[in-house]
């Protein structure tokens, strides 16, 4: 098993920036990559960008490129998503999401491991 904690979120204007984190604990060894999912009220969940945990090879959702950043630090387990020029429609639950083998990075169905997500507002 692998848990995933999420934090960083929280109330931001319109414009501002945020860093979200995600620690990982347990089989670690078994990831191979990583990706931040949102989710707002009413919508289904949204790819935002992975991470190939030994090689790091980025992916992002085409509306993401530009203004969110992934990063890992595999000796502390940690998956960073780093949000600038926020808009209100950023407003979501992020989700950290761990996957055990490769694949379409952008499904749910890839991911096996789900943190509990952090809530991101933007306020305009």
């Amino acid at each position: 098993q692998v848990q995933l904690v999420e934090s960083g979120g929280g109330l931001v204007q319109a414009g501002g920036s945020l860093r979200l984190s995600c620690a990982a604990s347990g089989r670690t060894f078994s990831i191979y990559a990583m990706g931040w999912f949102r989710q707002a009220p009413g919508k289904e969940r949204e790819f935002v960008a992975a991470i190939t945990w030994s090689t790091g090879r980025i992916y992002y959702a085409d509306s993401m490129k530009g203004r969110f950043t992934i990063s890992r630090d595999n000796a502390k387990n940690l998956v960073y998503l780093q949000m600038n020029s926020l808009i209100a429609e950023d407003t979501a639950v992020y989700y950290c999401a761990a996957a055990r083998y490769s694949g379409r990075y952008d499904y749910t169905e890839s991911y096996a491991y789900w943190g509990q997500g952090t809530q991101v507002t933007v306020s305009s």
